[in-house]
């Protein structure tokens, strides 16, 4: 089949394979930790708010620290980034399960969980090695970065089913633990693969990726992005409660994410044309209809039946679209500073979820279930204005540069 001889020619690459396995072993975990950690919390102390605020505040401590390891990372290489930051996320955890399991005070519980924000970027790290090994050939990096895209939804699909089945199988430390245990291997591989990593700039003389041209425009489409995840998973399980069948939402949820990672995989199979600041508003605006379509479902039939295939195909236009904008977000960031740009991607995703679940929260107190799906589609439609408004400031920009170079 052609889509699997490109796939499979990306890994005909030297330690290519070794540092993808590596890699998908250690990303596995980010979707299990926040489950476990509340079915643990939760089930020792009794309490829902405090599981929640001990997750939203390593969340905040992700935001905040996930770009600073990541610039560590440009400047002195990412094994020896990496592999401590690692460590401590580890120590991190493994202390939350000990102050749950000998029922330390709750303050210690927000300051081991915390130390999870160490954790490093690692489906960024990835990206930058395939840019970094890819960075002549554009069609293999648009393959690899869908690749890339589908292993998240893969990971963040299966991870929370895995900690759900270690939790209620075993003991309710036992998905912290795994989970732990699988990031230090997976880390300890991906980083041995020394050959494919990205050589370090201990003195980058390259601006912040704050302060480069569209970047900026980029991470506000991904913070409203992340808010179509973030408020679709809330929506989702306050409309499957409504309808008195709160435990299928997890499978209807999970449809999404395989429809995305199968969309991710195709696409990624294909060759598109144009540059992908071209194809970008095209997939904004797929994806804006297509949000569109839970809400109708909800609205017109007010069954899960019918609503579980438009959540399928609603999924199926995320990974095109954050695929093409990772490639725009890798084209743009200075080569010493692709980590970092990697990771305020990921800070801008995460800060969008919080927001989009606090948002969804609301509609569904304020409003209903039903209606609280407008939240993802609204968020979409604002995703793509911030890039209609960015590309209307570029061309401005650009005029004025060129009607002062005509002076």
């Amino acid at each position: 089949m052609p889509q699997l001889t490109t796939y499979r020619s990306l890994f005909t690459r030297p330690g290519t394979t070794a540092f993808t396995l590596g890699n998908l072993v250690a990303r596995l975990p980010m979707g299990m930790f926040s489950v476990s950690a509340v079915v643990m919390i939760a089930g020792a102390r009794g309490s829902y708010a405090l599981a929640g605020a001990v997750t939203a505040t390593g969340l905040a401590a992700t935001g905040l620290a996930g770009p600073w390891t990541a610039r560590l990372t440009d400047r002195y290489g990412q094994a020896r980034v990496a592999v401590p930051a690692t460590l401590t996320a580890v120590a991190g955890s493994l202390a939350l399960l000990l102050c749950v399991h000998f029922g330390a005070p709750d303050w210690t519980l927000f300051a081991a969980y915390a130390a999870t924000a160490a954790t490093p970027n690692i489906g960024g790290l990835s990206r930058a090695r395939w840019a970094h090994l890819l960075r002549d050939d554009p069609d293999a990096l648009h393959t690899a970065n869908s690749f890339e895209q589908a292993a998240d939804e893969l990971c963040f699909m299966l991870g929370p089913a895995l900690a759900s089945f270690l939790t209620g199988t075993f003991f309710p430390e036992a998905g912290t633990l795994i989970g732990a245990a699988l990031l230090l291997a997976g880390m300890l591989v991906f980083t041995a693969q020394r050959s494919t990593e990205p050589p370090p700039t201990p003195r980058s003389t390259a601006p912040s990726p704050l302060r480069t041209r569209g970047i900026p425009t980029l991470l506000a489409t991904f913070l409203a992005t992340g808010a179509i995840f973030g408020s679709m998973e809330v929506v989702t399980i306050a409309y499957a409660d409504a309808q008195g069948h709160r435990a299928a939402a997890g499978a209807i949820l999970a449809l999404q994410a395989a429809g995305s990672c199968a969309a991710g995989l195709l696409y990624g199979a294909l060759k598109p044309t144009g540059s992908p600041a071209r194809r970008l508003p095209w997939c904004l605006l797929a994806m804006t209809a297509l949000m569109t379509l839970p809400w109708l479902s909800a609205t017109t039939t007010g069954t899960l039946t019918l609503l579980a295939p438009t959540l399928l195909l609603a999924g199926m236009a995320t990974a095109p679209t954050m695929v093409t904008a990772m490639t725009l977000l890798q084209t743009h960031t200075p080569p010493d500073r692709l980590n970092e740009g990697m990771s305020l991607a990921v800070t801008s995703l995460l800060t969008g979820i919080a927001c989009g679940s606090a948002t969804g929260g609301w509609a569904v107190e304020h409003a209903s279930s039903t209606t609280a799906y407008l939240v993802p589609a609204g968020s979409a439609a604002t995703a793509l204005l911030i890039d209609r408004l960015g590309s209307i400031g570029r061309l401005a920009a650009a005029e004025i540069t060129g009607a002062e170079a005509r002076r």
